[in-house]
């Protein structure tokens, strides 16, 4: 009777393990579309054996569910997923800027775009007032091309301007996103150590780790596991965004009208790297900024290069020439300030001094200037195309580096799902194969209920069993 009895338990035991080899498989089929969901496999673990009167006997067997997870190649994930939002992040605003002059990714020719049209069109509207400086006509034409010339600076410095205060918004919406992000990640630490070690955490752990991996997408972190499986993130820099269950938001202040990253009553902002925010904090801190300044030079430049030419002629009036471009008194926001001085068209002084109002030397060295080196060392066109050439390679940069980090974490990703991602049809094999064991299991069970039965009626056939 004992082993019987014996026997009985130990089938007992198997249906018990095989029912929750069949939960674990159908769970993993079941999730196998669940973001962050991390396959589980089955563990099959002997019971302790006893021993009675010399002889040992096994007590069953057990099973228990198992996350496939990869530390190191879940942090790999996550790190390049930082890199990966970074240029990302950079290449959009980037694009952005070249779709405001007017530039492809097959053309940086400064001749064909906005600005480059309107400098070559002022400079060639002088060549002609060297030909027929008395004309009126032909003086509004240069004041024409003039204010098409500011209006093309205007243009593009206000554009400028609004993607740099686009980028800035998005500072400040992303450090809300990141606030959300690590009072979740706090909440899940808090959780997850309550349960282990001794029940199950897999599902909190797929959910930290999910939430984690889209904070990477926000911002660079770095990583620790602390006690009772906890994770201790920090900024790229060491302000720390997460610490067992407790979460330190990150805040924002205007500097000089610029949203900076704040992190325990510290700007943080310069140090930001990685995930989007790195991407839009070196985009508006970095590259905009020096194209604006580039932008800038070229057009405080040219207006102060005219200007220095007019006053040195005489204009249409007999009067010494005065100011054709209003502008500060330095290169820094002459892009978006440059104006048309005047709309007298007699106020372009075509005559040199002592020549008469009727002539057109000074026309003639203000034409000229087209290829003096009058913006840095540079002449006016040399500059522009020295800018957009800036711009164009930038962008084919940023494209190419996108490129290839995103071709890296996809290939990054699909190591980490071969491990922890559910295959049909492994699952299908594994529900066969326990199917299979359950059934074994009941015939076992069946067959010494049958003799227990038998035994209790000594061995009369009988209703009973």
């Amino acid at each position: 009777m004992g082993t019987l009895t014996s026997l009985m338990d130990l089938s007992r035991q198997a249906l018990m393990a095989d029912q929750n080899a069949l939960n674990v498989t159908a769970n993993n089929v079941s999730n196998q579309n669940t973001p962050g969901y991390t396959r589980e496999v089955v563990n099959w673990q002997p019971t302790d054996a006893v021993t009675l009167s010399g002889t040992t006997y096994s007590t069953g067997v057990t099973s228990t569910a198992v996350s496939q997870r990869d530390r190191v190649l879940e942090q790999q994930v996550q790190q390049q997923t930082q890199t990966q939002s970074q240029s990302g992040a950079l290449e959009s605003a980037l694009q952005q800027v070249q779709d405001i002059f007017g530039l492809s990714s097959t053309s940086t020719s400064a001749s064909s775009t906005a600005l480059g049209t309107a400098t070559d069109s002022f400079f060639s509207s002088l060549s002609t007032l060297e030909g027929n400086p008395a004309d009126t006509s032909t003086r509004q034409a240069v004041l024409t091309a003039a204010n098409n010339l500011t209006s093309a600076f205007n243009s593009a410095a206000n554009q400028l301007a609004q993607v740099s205060s686009g980028l800035d918004q998005q500072v400040g919406t992303t450090v809300g996103q990141i606030n959300s992000l690590t009072s979740t990640i706090a909440s899940l630490n808090q959780q997850i150590a309550s349960t282990s070690p001794n029940g199950d955490a897999g599902a909190l752990e797929d959910q930290r780790q999910l939430a984690i991996t889209q904070l990477s997408q926000y911002v660079g972190l770095d990583q620790m596991t602390t006690e009772s499986n906890g994770i201790t993130l920090t900024t790229s820099n060491g302000a720390v965004l997460v610490s067992g269950s407790q979460s330190y938001s990150l805040s924002t202040t205007l500097v000089n009208g610029v949203t900076d990253v704040v992190a325990a009553g510290q700007d943080v902002t310069s140090g930001l790297t990685g995930g989007q925010l790195g991407g839009v904090l070196q985009a508006r801190d970095q590259e905009l900024p020096a194209y604006a300044s580039a932008l800038d030079n070229l057009a405080y430049g040219i207006g102060t290069a005219v200007n220095q030419q007019n006053a040195l002629g005489t204009d249409g009036n007999g009067n010494t020439g005065g100011a054709i471009f209003s502008l500060p008194s330095s290169a820094a926001g002459a892009a978006t300030s440059i104006q048309v001085a005047t709309s007298d068209p007699q106020a372009i002084a075509a005559a040199a001094t002592g020549e008469g109002s009727s002539g057109n030397d000074n026309a003639i060295a203000m034409a000229d200037l087209s290829s003096a080196n009058i913006v840095g060392g540079q002449t006016a066109s040399g500059s522009l195309a020295t800018l957009l050439g800036q711009i164009g390679n930038d962008t084919a940069g940023a494209t190419t580096n996108n490129t290839a980090q995103q071709a890296m974490l996809t290939q990054l990703t699909s190591q980490r799902d071969s491990l922890s991602g559910v295959s049909l049809d492994e699952e299908a094999s594994n529900l066969t194969q326990y199917q299979r064991s359950y059934q074994a299991a009941s015939e076992v069970f069946s067959i010494a209920n049958t003799i227990m039965a038998s035994a209790i009626n000594l061995g009369v056939e009988t209703t009973v069993s």
